[in-house]
């Protein structure tokens, strides 16, 4: 699908392209060392922030290595991998093209219960935060995210409005992803799942199940319920 012409693309990923089409040409190769982050600020015009995250995608995609006090080179062929990235739909519906909703039915503090406890490593019945979100891309529900989040890996989550940004761009801020496990199946949805998502419970979801780390910690564990007649799970690869 074309973008649309009203949707500009992030500036983050201007940045982020421009690498990684160097990197896919050859411009940059192996071992090279990349433009440094105050050079694609002043390329670009945009915050360090911006140019942070461009870096920091790259990094976790297998692309490049960052080596503090020395910079961004590209990395060894032998560490470029097919990954499963962690994706966010806000920006995986703007690369299409689409208009991206979100519509928060829950945000709440509860207890862990025996499964999340143990997917985030925390005592049963400890204090967890809680989500319920479906996405929309130009108005039709894609994406029905349950969600439990680590307390102590972001203590702000039930303040932020999760209608302007999502959990995935504000958790890959305040807890950077080092590790991430993933299960993807086909399955029917459940009855709040089918009920949120506009689909008969003997509709098809691709469903994915990830649990993510920062520095060793699990942050947050969350099931993505997609309707299979409107999503497909998409990606791409380059050495």
């Amino acid at each position: 699908m074309p973008r649309s012409a009203a949707t500009p693309e992030p500036q983050y990923l201007k940045v982020k392209n421009h690498l990684r089409e160097g990197i896919a040409s050859s411009h940059w190769v192996a071992g090279d060392l990349l433009p440094s982050e105050g050079a694609l600020v002043a390329q670009f015009e945009v915050s360090r922030m911006t140019v942070n995250r461009a870096l920091r995608e790259l990094v976790q995609e297998g692309l490049i290595e960052r080596v503090q006090g020395v910079g961004s080179f590209v990395a060894q062929l032998h560490r470029i991998s097919s990954t499963l990235n962690v994706r966010d739909v806000h920006e995986e519906i703007l690369e299409r093209g689409g208009q991206h909703e979100a519509r928060v039915h829950a945000l709440t503090r509860g207890k862990a219960t025996p499964q999340q406890a143990a997917e985030l490593g925390l005592k049963r019945g400890a204090p967890v935060f809680l989500s319920l979100i479906v996405h929309l891309e130009n108005g039709h529900a894609i994406q029905c995210e349950e969600r439990a989040v680590n307390p102590a890996c972001a203590p702000d989550y039930l303040s932020q409005d999760f209608t302007r940004t999502t959990p995935t761009h504000y958790l890959l801020d305040v807890a950077p992803l080092s590790e991430a496990r993933y299960m993807i199946e086909a399955a029917l949805p459940g009855e709040v799942e089918a009920k949120l998502l506009g689909i008969n419970r003997r509709d098809p979801c691709l469903v994915v199940k990830r649990i993510t780390y920062s520095r060793g910690v699990a942050v947050t564990s969350v099931k993505l319920t997609h309707p299979g007649a409107r999503y497909q799970l998409q990606g791409s690869f380059s050495a």
